[in-house]
């Protein structure tokens, strides 16, 4: 698959060589291929990924995931190219600077103001409801980390539990793009209990089922 991953920072890179170890053809789409996180993403990654401004990632993408911090996102999305068509997995959350709480909440989502500012992508939530460490290794000797996603097209979620199985995790179809107003605040749990309560981070959320 061709992924570009917007942003090669912590989860980013994360990401980006997790699949490009599983073989998929990964692009960093970023704004200075020199800059020393973006080397040490390409470097972790190995030969299926390289570095490529934001319009050439998306151009040779199927996936376009989105890394950048939330504050961000929108500039980002609006500068980057045309994303009709795309499968856009958003990753962001939006959270106070301050980490004690989010910027948006129960009426609306991050991930529903993404889908306003790429019209035509086909938008997931994924990927923001734990920390880059589990993403960079999931697992637990209990069991797979679930992992939560939403969106409005059953093709893109298809495509977006895949991904997440390829990195160890199990996917929980978590309903409409709606829903992403209940997987944003759920980061702000992992990071209370990470954080707050000094639980560290190596710590996951995992759905039980009788």
């Amino acid at each position: 698959m061709k992924i570009a991953v917007l942003g090669a920072g912590n989860v980013g890179g994360a990401l980006g060589t997790g699949w490009a170890k599983k073989g998929h053809a990964v692009r960093f789409g970023v704004r200075d291929a020199s800059d020393p996180k973006v080397q040490s993403a390409l470097q972790a990654a190995g030969p299926n990924a390289k570095a490529a401004t934001l319009p050439e990632a998306i151009a040779f993408a199927d996936v376009v995931v989105l890394t950048v911090p939330a504050n961000t996102a929108e500039e980002v999305l609006r500068s980057a190219g045309d994303l009709a068509g795309k499968i856009l997995l958003d990753c962001t959350n939006p959270l106070k600077p301050d980490l004690s709480g989010l910027t948006l909440g129960l009426s609306t989502s991050q991930g529903e103001q993404i889908a306003k500012v790429a019209p035509g992508a086909r938008v997931v939530k994924i990927f923001n409801s734990t920390g880059f460490d589990n993403m960079a290794d999931s697992h637990y000797p209990d069991g797979p980390v679930s992992m939560f996603y939403c969106g409005d097209d059953a093709s893109a979620k298809e495509v977006a539990a895949e991904l997440a199985s390829d990195l160890g995790f199990e996917p929980v179809d978590s309903g409409p793009l709606t829903s992403a107003r209940l997987l944003e605040p759920l980061s702000l749990l992992w990071i209370t209990l990470s954080y707050k309560q000094k639980l560290g981070r190596g710590i996951a959320f995992r759905l039980i089922k009788r």
